[in-house]
């Protein structure tokens, strides 16, 4: 399953987070500028996602900063609903996603 979250891109910036999430709940993140791998544990609408490590790929610092906060609240995440093409995850921040569907 494939999502790309919903918000602004970031200035000089043409990317978009984006997470793909196989069968057995491996990711594979894209986020502002860095990415890496992390795992999804789901059971029932309880969530929880441990990060794997990110490649630094010289980011600017403002991306490198919001990547690292993306990863932070994804890592706090306790729940998630979908409602039609949308996911959200809800922890101390809601993050909110839409599916991929071409």
């Amino acid at each position: 399953m494939a999502m790309t979250m919903e918000v602004a891109r970031q200035p000089g910036s043409k990317r978009v987070p984006n997470v793909e999430i196989g069968d057995n709940g491996e990711a594979v993140l894209e986020l502002w500028c860095k990415g890496g791998k992390g795992q999804f544990s789901v059971a029932g609408n309880a969530v929880i996602f441990v990060a794997g490590p990110l490649e630094d790929r010289a980011c600017p610092p403002a991306r490198a900063q919001a990547d690292d906060e993306l990863v932070a609240a994804l890592s706090e995440v306790t729940n998630w609903k979908r409602q039609g093409d949308f996911v959200s995850f809800i922890g101390a921040k809601t993050l909110r996603f839409r599916l991929d569907t071409n």
